[in-house]
């Protein structure tokens, strides 16, 4: 059964997490994080690396699943981004690393 601590909320809403489950899931100042609440009224905390790690493979396996990959997708947009700044900018953003 996992442990339970007791933390007081303060004024605004806001809690302080116990330094142990801070250290326990790597969240550091600054960090955001997911909240979900259960059928059973329990709280998960989910630190938001957490999801964004899984909502981007949850993505990549829809797009493989109609035979499309992410990187693709990703070099797509970035040569249409490319078109269009020549296009409307008459910038060359292809020699701009260079």
């Amino acid at each position: 059964m996992p442990t339970t601590r007791s933390v007081r909320v303060q004024e605004r809403g806001q809690v302080t997490l116990p330094v142990e489950v801070r250290r326990q899931l790597g969240i550091k100042k600054g960090d955001v994080v997911g909240f979900a609440v259960t059928d059973d009224g329990s709280v998960l905390l989910i630190p938001q690396e957490t999801l964004a790690t899984r909502d981007i493979a949850e993505a990549d396996r829809l797009l493989r699943e109609q035979g499309l990959s992410l990187d693709a997708i990703v070099e797509n947009g970035r040569s249409i981004r490319g078109r269009l700044m020549k296009e409307i900018y008459d910038i060359d953003v292809s020699t701009q690393d260079e």
